[in-house]
């Protein structure tokens, strides 16, 4: 079993492996990009023009486990029918995200022409209506750094205990580039975030409208904000995945990653420095992004975190086996059928849409666990299950399984289910205050106006306490 690594892959297929240049960077490097992005990067670059420079976020591993690689990884395609192995080759660099010198470099260089960030809706710090939470004391900090460092040009050569959040970071390569006049970016949230594109827009307008003026005037000329809708189900790597990937190359992989044959990318946007033919790989490019963002926000992953709470309260641990609990199907569909009467009817192929979801939530080759799912649960609830809540009881009609979504949420969290939530210190605040209106009180960290809806309120509470919700 060999190491993979540029070098020992071409020895062994005796094809020429010209290392692409530095054109993408990436912020948020992790399992879902590789699947996703790189992936698409990969099928389309033949003369290797489009190299990626990956940064990790909160947790340097992946870099760890790439570096060494030079970038290349194993791609497993899990079907029911069996596995399938890629060798992906479009990163080029894995970052540690903490280093922010080379971060600047690669940004300040007029090579580079698109900026790319899977960062999860929590990473971008903003607060519910896309403003930078200046009550956060990661981004506080990073406005101090920023504003003393960036007004005095003061920013060292090589920078050490800089911006730890990505907005900051980003900003400060932003800021590199503007001073080496190396032209326009494109910058492309690919997060599950209604109109990201807008969303990271607004929250990085904030950040330098309050730390430098001049770079706040630049990057509303020089910068073009790309919205998208990503979809591909990218579990955890496990030690298993990484022996099946050594299994079907005969190369040893610490980075390989599983998921689903299917892949989904829509894109809305211009790309003033260029981008890779990703069309050819499959990739959509809309005038219009909502109705794209909507069906998968609302129908996948809205489904998603209805399997997610109502499965762990049923005792289930993966969306496959959610989905053969009969209980959970129906409520699935039930969901589906609220959901698709507030979509656009032309354009969207709802129904084949739903048929595939099917087809992939009962993929049990995919271990797609109901508890990595669950995580930022008062966000996820707020866009991906409220607006459909909120419409169908402006129509009149009550949506019973957006309902059982909430409800199975405020269940777990009222019998000590540990969730990972960037607002957990709202959640515990709600639970120390005691039982007496704790329900009211979950409810109104999700969205106010439910928690005022008597009839709603009533049905979620009726799902809280339900006897196996514990």
């Amino acid at each position: 079993m060999h190491a993979l690594g540029r070098a020992a892959y071409a020895a062994r297929t005796r094809q020429p492996q010209k290392t692409a240049p530095v054109r993408i960077v990436h912020l948020g490097l992790g399992a879902f990009h590789r699947a996703h992005q790189a992936w698409f990067t990969a099928q389309v670059d033949e003369d290797a023009e489009w190299g990626i420079a990956a940064f990790t976020g909160r947790n340097s591993q992946a870099a760890r486990e790439l570096a060494p690689q030079d970038g290349l990884f194993t791609l497993i395609e899990r079907s029911e029918a069996g596995d399938s192995a890629t060798i992906v080759t479009s990163i080029v660099e894995a970052v540690d995200g903490a280093d922010l010198t080379r971060l600047r470099e690669l940004l300040a260089a007029p090579a580079t022409s698109i900026v790319t960030l899977t960062i999860t809706e929590a990473g971008y710090r903003l607060t519910s209506d896309g403003r930078l939470n200046l009550a956060d004391p990661a981004v506080a900090a990073d406005v101090a750094w920023l504003r003393e460092a960036l007004a005095a040009d003061a920013v060292p050569e090589t920078v050490r205990d800089g911006p730890t959040t990505t907005l900051g970071r980003l900003l400060l390569g932003l800021d590199a580039r503007r001073r080496s006049d190396s032209g326009p970016l494109a910058i492309v949230s690919c997060d599950n975030i209604p109109d990201n594109g807008d969303f990271l827009a607004g929250g990085l307008g904030d950040l330098a409208r309050l730390t430098s003026p001049a770079l706040a005037d630049w990057i509303d000329t020089e910068l073009s904000f790309v919205s998208t809708s990503v979809d591909r189900i990218t579990p955890r790597t496990t030690p298993a995945d990484l022996a099946a990937a050594a299994t079907l190359t005969g190369w040893h992989d610490a980075a390989a990653v599983v998921t689903e044959p299917f892949r989904d990318w829509v894109l809305s946007g211009s790309f003033p420095a260029g981008r890779p033919a990703w069309e050819r790989a499959g990739a959509r490019f809309v005038d219009h992004i909502e109705p794209f963002e909507q069906r998968k926000l609302w129908l996948l992953n809205g489904a998603h975190s209805l399997l997610a709470y109502a499965g762990l309260v049923r005792g289930h641990e993966t969306v496959a086996q959610a989905m053969a609990d009969p209980d959970c199907r129906r409520w699935v569909n039930d969901w589906w059928d609220s959901v698709v009467r507030h979509l656009a009817a032309e354009g969207l192929e709802l129904d084949a849409y739903r048929a595939a979801l099917l087809t992939r939530f009962d993929n049990a080759r995919i271990e797609h666990r109901l508890g990595q799912i669950s995580g930022e649960a008062v966000t996820k609830l707020r866009v991906r299950i409220v607006p459909t809540v909120l419409a169908e009881r402006a129509a009149g009609r009550q949506s019973s399984a957006g309902i059982r979504a909430i409800g199975s949420w405020v269940a777990l969290v009222r019998s000590g289910y540990p969730l990972v939530d960037q607002d957990s210190a709202a959640v515990a605040a709600a639970v120390a205050a005691g039982e007496d209106g704790l329900i009211e009180r979950l409810v109104t960290l999700v969205d106010p106006r439910l928690a005022t809806d008597a009839t709603v309120l009533a049905a979620i509470r009726a799902v809280a306490t339900e006897p196996h919700a514990g």
